[in-house]
């Protein structure tokens, strides 16, 4: 059974397996609680148990489980429904049950290998031109450059990113006025790092290896670790920068001719 969560309960956000998947659901309800249409939290339960809980956040679903929990056929089945009803652009879920989930859904999804990284500090932050605290409009105009489906996002993207930095969940940074990359969340000391992108004028000259090096280094000042997730797999590009890479995981993603 999936029952949405409509009280605050904190209690049953701790637990929760320690993982890239809690961390993120747990900055979504820290960040909103429950009072949003756009984030929505739901309990997976199973025989009375729960077993974990799914973060729906605006077009991406989170899955995490509770710590020597697992997710039974009966479970699976109700993530593909709760999946089929939503139409979420992204899932992501504890590599162990992905394949079996997708399964249930791969008329409407593919299942797409994603690489985990952590940066290794060298105790070494270089004297790099860094803003720490950027006009989000200029955050934004660089970032669309990289991510072209952003163009028609901007209030949603600045919606939730100005919330963020302003309650000191996330944090933006632009190196030389033309790269950016977004710390976009810190929980439990692990801070996952996304939206890196380059002027196309600027590309080609290293300046995202020197911002996402940078980035590392200043987290490590803090004794945060930093992380971040590739797609494709570029393991000498993060090596050479100083990220090891730590673990491989699955996620489903909507078929374009699905998309709305």
């Amino acid at each position: 059974m999936i029952k949405q969560i409509s009280d605050n309960y904190a209690s049953l956000f701790s637990g929760l397996a320690y993982c890239h998947y809690s961390r993120r659901i747990i900055s979504h309800y820290d960040a909103y609680g429950i009072k949003y249409d756009f984030c929505k939290f739901f309990s997976i339960i199973s025989n009375d148990k729960n077993l974990g809980i799914v973060s729906l956040f605006n077009a991406s679903m989170v899955v995490a489980l509770y710590e020597d929990c697992e997710l039974n056929s009966e479970a699976i089945a109700d993530l593909a429904f709760l999946i089929r009803v939503n139409k979420p652009v992204t899932v992501e879920l504890d590599k162990r049950f992905s394949k079996q989930l997708y399964s249930y859904v791969s008329d409407s999804y593919d299942l797409g290998e994603r690489h985990e990284f952590q940066f290794v500090s060298k105790n070494d932050l270089p004297d790099f031109k860094v803003n720490e605290t950027p006009k989000l409009d200029d955050v934004f105009d660089i970032l669309k450059t990289g991510f072209p489906a952003l163009h028609d996002s901007y209030d949603t993207w600045l919606t939730d990113t100005s919330h963020r930095v302003r309650r000191g969940y996330s944090q933006t940074f632009i190196l030389s006025g033309c790269t950016t990359a977004t710390v976009q969340y810190i929980v439990d000391n692990c801070a996952l790092v996304g939206q890196v992108a380059t002027l196309p004028e600027h590309r080609g000259k290293h300046h995202a290896r020197s911002l996402l090096y940078w980035i590392g280094e200043r987290l490590n000042l803090d004794n945060i670790s930093a992380f971040l997730f590739a797609r494709n797999h570029r393991k000498s590009y993060y090596e050479e920068i100083g990220f090891k890479e730590i673990g491989v995981d699955y996620v489903l993603d909507l078929k374009s001719e699905d998309k709305e």
